[in-house]
């Protein structure tokens, strides 16, 4: 069994903070900074043809997984692995990921647990956080890479050397609110629950009617690790239904998810999402309407999904997930650069 280290666990989430002021930059050039720096036995654990089946194998429980973590890296491949991370994110979603990472300490702690993996490493672990790189990255050419671990799974794909997809994007917190240890009172998804109760409690009793699709929550968001989403009945309410304040917290909600991204994708999401309606939104809600008791919540469109569930661990345990349903992976970008290509 390998042990568990504590320096090299401080070390790098250290150099999660100092990459913190990085602002989005040549995202190839910095991908291949992070490939430069790793031997060619980690770059062939690393690198994965951009058709390769591996994109498409999103996950977000504890298992084995392909690609290198960070207790493959030395410093230097630490800060190289991190630069890409933060180049590809929007301030809110780093923080995020780094404090999700940091939540596996609390879970080791409080769950007693000293369970491995079948690797040897603690099934508990934030520096068992994957990195995959799909096709050579580059500028002209497609491709894509993943950061993945418990209760983490973000996709990215680029064309012409910028983010053309960054989805499905999933956040998972366990604590969803953490009840003890030094980490006490932390809530990394607070925003996200503080304004989904706000706007489904100011519905009217006519809308709510509408607005609640079920007293039950489900056990998990509805769409789970599948590549597409597919057809999903048509609950909630419609935008055009709402309150002028209801909006205003309505778009508060969707500002907040679409600040996990880098500025430059989170602009050209939002005029899609735009252009494809915001009238054609629907907010949904499932389960309790209090605190404290599974709840669900989603926002659904033409073009986008948004999923929230907090029903495990008596509702202390938060899933949430970005879909684009024309995009996921890239793969409406990727099959028009090829027709473009084809036709060249």
């Amino acid at each position: 069994m390998r042990k568990f280290n504590k320096t090299k666990i401080k070390a790098a989430l250290l150099l999660l903070f100092i990459c913190s002021g990085l602002s989005a930059q040549d995202l190839p050039t910095i991908a291949n900074t992070f490939l430069g720096s790793l031997s060619k036995e980690l770059r062939d654990k690393t690198m994965f043809a951009l058709e390769d089946s591996e994109r498409f194998n999103m996950n977000y429980v504890p298992i084995t997984r392909q690609g290198v973590t960070f207790h493959d890296f030395n410093e230097v491949q630490k800060t190289a692995a991190l630069k890409l991370l933060r180049a590809s994110l929007g301030e809110e979603g780093y923080r995020k990921s780094k404090e999700i990472m940091e939540l596996e300490k609390v879970l080791r702690i409080i769950e007693n647990n000293d369970r491995t993996m079948p690797d040897g490493r603690p099934r508990r672990d934030p520096l068992n956080y994957h990195f995959c790189i799909f096709g050579q990255p580059s500028a002209n050419e497609p491709w894509g890479w993943r950061f993945e671990g418990h209760h983490l799974s973000l996709n990215f794909t680029s064309t012409e050397g910028i983010l053309s997809s960054a989805t499905p994007t999933f956040f998972g917190t366990n604590p969803g609110i953490v009840r003890s240890t030094k980490y006490k009172g932390k809530e990394v998804l607070k925003k996200e629950a503080t304004l989904g109760f706000a706007l489904v409690n100011s519905m009217s009793k006519e809308q709510m009617k509408t607005v609640l699709f079920s007293n039950v929550a489900p056990n998990d968001i509805i769409t789970l690790t599948k590549r597409k989403v597919g057809e999903l009945e048509k609950v909630g309410i419609p935008f055009s239904k709402l309150s002028e304040s209801q909006k205003a917290t309505f778009m508060e909600l969707l500002e907040l998810y679409l600040s996990n991204y880098e500025e430059n994708f989170a602009q050209g999401f939002r005029e899609k999402i735009k252009k494809s309606g915001i009238d054609n939104l629907s907010f949904a809600w499932a389960g309790s309407l209090t605190p404290g008791k599974g709840h669900y919540f989603r926002i659904h469109g033409p073009t986008l999904l948004i999923e929230y569930d907090n029903t495990q661990n008596n509702a202390n345990h938060v899933h949430t997930v970005v879909r684009d349903l024309t995009n996921d992976y890239g793969e409406d970008v990727l099959k028009r650069h090829y027709e473009k290509d084809h036709q060249h």
